[in-house]
């Protein structure tokens, strides 16, 4: 069995608790001139598309329901059905921005499954290039992720506003 470390996220997840309000619902609450800042990159009607503050990769995202809630259960239709039209549209716009070679995608329901945030699901979406995985966390125990988040934002943010011109949204 390979297992591969990720050292560096301890310092999010030794932070979680510490968080008094949602941060994802923080984000989403602001007014759009300040969503860059927030890293809010789109809002349907039910869901939104977040860039992860702590990525594995450049270009990780997360997809969040409006709705406060840690239960996937809980979710009306339309809102799941909303946040896979978000996924399609994010799979898109990181092709465009990113050419990445694949992708994991994925949920983390509770602290043992290691959701960091259980009261706010969302959906993780890391873009994933052949050989990306690199002995840096093992040796040096540091992850490499070659792009700052903001530059990171406006090439996303860029490409989903050419996706979005095209289809006529």
């Amino acid at each position: 069995m390979r297992i591969l470390w990720a050292p560096w996220r301890s310092r999010y997840v030794e932070r979680i608790d510490s968080f008094r309000d949602c941060f994802l619902c923080e984000a989403i609450s602001q007014p759009e001139n300040l969503w860059r800042r927030f890293l809010v990159l789109y809002r349907s009607e039910r869901s939104f598309i977040i860039l992860n503050k702590y990525p594995y990769n450049s270009g990780h995202l997360m997809i969040v329901p409006l709705e406060h809630t840690g239960s996937y259960e809980d979710l009306e239709e339309e809102t799941v059905l909303d946040m896979d039209r978000l996924l399609r549209l994010s799979l898109k716009t990181l092709r465009r921005a990113f050419n990445p070679h694949g992708f994991n995608i994925g949920y983390n329901f509770g602290r043992s499954a290691g959701a960091g945030l259980e009261s706010h699901l969302h959906m993780h979406v890391v873009p994933r290039w052949n050989g990306d995985t690199n002995f840096m966390p093992v040796l040096a125990e540091t992850k490499v992720i070659p792009q700052d988040l903001f530059t990171t934002y406006d090439r996303l943010r860029k490409a989903l506003e050419e996706i979005l011109e095209g289809e006529g949204a």
